[in-house]
């Protein structure tokens, strides 16, 4: 399982090591895209159709908001190859839609990473710790547990 917070260093080629621990269970091809608030996502190759069906549903009508999240995730997505020692180059597209600089952190959530730059990740950490107590709420009122 995927867990915790490493940090990492984006290179002026844009190579970066994946975090061993990482590594381990990713496997030995990575997909990575766009995700959400402005960060990366990398799964392994495996758990890539998981992912997208959590997302956008196989069966489901292609409504716009489908077809927008596709056009989101799977138009940004590249397979990527960890070399000898473990470093990815991260296509230039995906730097800038993160805003990747030198310092990154990773996060590893279960069955995907997530790749920030280190300060959005230190702003958007801040927020959620800020507001925890009603994000709870929210997913219990949504799951109907209240």
């Amino acid at each position: 399982m995927l867990l915790g917070s490493y940090f990492g260093i984006l290179s002026p080629k844009r190579r970066t090591a994946v975090p061993k621990k990482f590594l381990e269970d990713l496997g030995e091809k990575l997909i990575i895209a766009k995700w959400y608030e402005e960060c990366l996502v990398v799964v392994s190759e495996k758990y890539w159709e998981a992912l997208l069906e959590r997302i956008s549903p196989k069966g489901s009508t292609v409504t716009e908001p489908v077809r927008d999240t596709d056009r989101f995730i799977l138009g940004s997505a590249y397979e990527l190859i960890p070399d000898s020692q473990g470093r990815i180059v991260i296509p230039a597209n995906l730097v800038s839609y993160a805003g990747l600089s030198a310092r990154l952190t990773f996060l590893g959530l279960g069955d995907r990473v997530e790749i920030w730059n280190e300060a959005k990740w230190a702003a958007r950490e801040k927020y959620i710790s800020a507001h925890s107590a009603q994000l709870i709420e929210k997913l219990a009122q949504k799951n109907g547990k209240s």
